[in-house]
């Protein structure tokens, strides 16, 4: 016969409940027992029965796993709030390095744009160049790279705009010869045309 699926509820019927709880709670010794000789396990169970009555089931002394399970309860607590302190104190080093670090490129920038420079050394000076030209020589090259690519750019947009011009020539000296064959008609012709009208 199979069992239905047992609704997670309290059960209304005392009697029921407590049937349900004998069987359950032998049901959970047992496998407590099973678990700690087949894996070597050391396994405490400690049940309270709803008029406060212990059940209890030990692998090894209970007092001993008890005292053992506080102790690592304990550690853990204690290495959650050491590991919160150790990232509290990392998330601040990490905070006043990039705070340092921002403030050194802000001074670099002010120095690179002429301010403050009458607390610089020579050979700051002189550094503060060589970047100033390496910038000024990228941005020439840039520059120069841009107006290369707009002659190209140019160069075939003319090339493009005299084949069309071309083009456009043939078509006009297509159409004027057709227009020129059309008017040389003989002098005669002309009169016979007009004396036959």
């Amino acid at each position: 016969m199979v069992r239905g699926k047992v609704e997670m509820k309290r059960i209304e019927n005392a009697t029921s409940r407590q049937v349900t709880f004998s069987k359950r709670r032998n049901g959970l010794l047992k496998k407590a027992y099973e678990l700690s000789v087949l894996c070597d396990a050391e396994v405490a169970v400690i049940i309270f029965s709803q008029k406060g009555r212990l059940y209890e089931f030990a692998s090894s002394e209970m007092p001993r796993i008890v005292e053992r399970y506080r102790k690592c309860a304990r550690d853990a607590k204690n290495n959650t709030k050491f590991d919160r302190q150790l990232q509290l104190q990392q998330s601040r080093v990490e905070a006043e390095s990039i705070n340092k670090k921002m403030e050194l490129l802000q001074l670099s920038h002010r120095k690179l744009l002429g301010y403050g420079l009458d607390s610089c050394s020579l050979d700051e000076l002189q550094v503060l160049d060589a970047q100033l030209q390496r910038s000024l020589f990228q941005i020439r090259a840039r520059k120069a790279q841009l107006y290369k690519e707009q002659l190209q750019q140019l160069q075939e947009k003319e090339r493009l705009l005299s084949e069309e011009k071309k083009k456009l020539s043939l078509k006009v000296t297509a159409h004027g010869a057709a227009a020129m064959h059309g008017c040389r008609r003989s002098p005669t012709s002309v009169v016979n045309t007009q004396l036959s009208i």
